[in-house]
């Protein structure tokens, strides 16, 4: 930022300029030219007489009450350390001495502190006071913790407590409730699946905190699926945007030129961290989707069809007798899932879900993932050169991930999994070609059978720390550890540890 006093002189020079060459002009002589009639038209940016539209003021001035800020804080109980809020605070305790305990600030070992988190947006989506925003707005940064305190701050000034309806990590949707004795201004809904390229759209946030800001851009392309931004467990069919979405954009609204909600922005593509004119929103009809199971159930509802999907190449099409690389390819079916109990089988290619068309594997997923467990589901596939419909009964993935349900036949034997998995007790040499760290103890994964169903649960580089509690160090330990029924490993990969829950006979 400038200082005002240069900004002053910014500002003044051009004046200064132009005022020397007004003089200037003076002393010369007056060529004659007749003074201009010149019209002024005082009439606000609308829409010409053949309707094209030149400002939206009047769209975003209703619009925009129904954004809101939304701020995190973290709450430190008295007798808690909490992160340190000046440098005399990190002073003392560096180097040991007493706190000040004034209280002043709310600094003192006896006084409850507020730590701000973070600053993000959100829009009210419902005059009861729904608002929906990000996952991540609600979390501390860089953590999976939710914040303590959840602060909305309305048009008006307004600042409110707000409570956590719920939150789904794999879509980075969270929904929020605000208590007020009126209703709100809330935003219209839009149906995202309409949306083509080139539709002019809006962002509206509160990047930076600089307050409340508009962009406006168009839809650079829709069905973005494959970005990773919400990692390999996530569901993603981004809407993305030139519109600017920057830092504190988060969660707040995408509109289209009527001032309907069509997408809530979460992320942006940069090497910066600053807007290079590629954003991304989660679709309005999917952000719903979320926010209704979670007002309902308090979580999403997952079908389950139990197949491993891949995405078809050109060679691979060839080969399967295929025009297009359209579809998704069967590589393995989950036994005893609905898909085997509907005759699927590897090999299929599956082209559509319910008249939805699949144009990959990451689109599947998403197609399975929106559709409730139990629901009857009807799948164009294509087998041997030949189309035919398969009717599927789908599982439920919550169910099935616990090893509960989904699948009726899901259990398998121990020497199944000995099989399946190369394993070798952790040396000098494998921890180096794996980047084991020193401090890692267990079994180490040198190889997962691909066509095993542990392929799903298992990576080459995991180390097997635990299982049921017990330490593992080699294969001995590993098999006299086992028991039937529900097994827990505890495994370390890729700097994390998890665990991993996995039935057995």
């Amino acid at each position: 930022m400038l200082p005002a006093s240069l900004g002053r002189s910014l500002v003044a020079l051009p004046t200064l300029l132009l005022g020397s060459l007004a003089l200037h002009a003076q002393e010369e002589e007056s060529p004659g030219w007749p003074a201009p009639d010149l019209t002024l038209d005082p009439s606000p940016l609308g829409e010409f007489a053949d309707g094209q539209r030149v400002s939206y003021a009047g769209m975003l001035e209703e619009a925009t009450p129904s954004v809101v800020g939304v701020v995190t804080r973290q709450v430190i109980e008295p007798g808690e350390s909490g992160p340190p809020q000046s440098l005399e605070e990190m002073l003392r305790r560096f180097y040991g001495m007493p706190d000040n305990g004034n209280g002043e600030n709310g600094n003192g070992p006896d006084f409850e502190r507020r730590i701000p988190g973070g600053m993000g947006s959100g829009v009210i989506v419902s005059p009861q006071g729904y608002i929906l925003t990000n996952n991540h707005v609600v979390r501390f940064r860089n953590s999976d913790e939710v914040a303590d305190e959840i602060l909305v701050q309305l048009s008006d000034g307004r600042e409110i407590e707000a409570r956590l309806v719920g939150a789904d990590e794999k879509t980075d949707i969270a929904v929020l409730k605000v208590d007020v004795d009126e209703p709100l201004s809330a935003l219209p809904l839009g149906n995202s699946d309409d949306l083509r390229v080139g539709d002019v759209c809006f962002a509206i946030g509160n990047p930076l905190r600089v307050g409340l800001t508009v962009t406006k851009g168009i839809v650079s392309a829709t069905g973005r699926t494959d970005l990773g931004i919400l990692g390999m467990q996530g569901y993603e069919d981004f809407i993305q945007t030139d519109a600017s979405i920057n830092m504190g954009n988060s969660g707040g609204p995408l509109v289209d030129a009527k001032g309907r909600l069509i997408g809530i922005n979460t992320a942006i593509l940069s090497r910066t961290g600053g807007n290079i004119g590629i954003g991304f929103a989660i679709p309005v009809n999917l952000a719903v989707y979320v926010m209704e199971n979670l007002i309902e159930f308090g979580t999403v509802p997952r079908g389950f069809l139990g197949v491993v999907p891949g995405n078809l190449t050109p060679d691979l099409a060839e080969a399967f007798g295929l025009d297009s690389i359209e579809g998704a390819l069967v590589r393995q079916v989950e036994p005893g899932s609905a898909a085997a109990r509907a005759g699927i089988e590897h090999g299929d290619v599956i082209l559509s879900v319910d008249d939805r068309a699949i144009g990959s594997a990451q689109e599947l997923r998403l197609a399975i993932a929106q559709t409730p467990p139990g629901e009857t589901v009807d799948l164009i596939i294509v087998r041997d050169g030949e189309e035919m419909t398969k009717e599927v009964v789908l599982g439920d993935l919550t169910a099935a991930i616990n090893g509960a349900g989904g699948s009726t036949d899901r259990a398998d034997t121990a020497a199944g999994l000995v099989d399946a998995l190369e394993l070798e007790p952790l040396s000098e040499r494998n921890r180096s070609s794996f980047s084991v760290p020193a401090q890692i103890e267990g079994l180490l994964i040198t190889e997962v059978n691909s066509s095993s169903r542990f392929s799903q649960y298992f990576q080459p580089g995991a180390v097997i720390s635990e299982i049921n509690g017990t330490a593992v160090r080699s294969v001995d330990d590993l098999e006299s550890a086992l028991q039937t029924g529900q097994n827990l490993f505890y495994v370390w990969f890729d700097g994390v540890y998890n665990f991993v829950s996995i039935p057995l006979e």
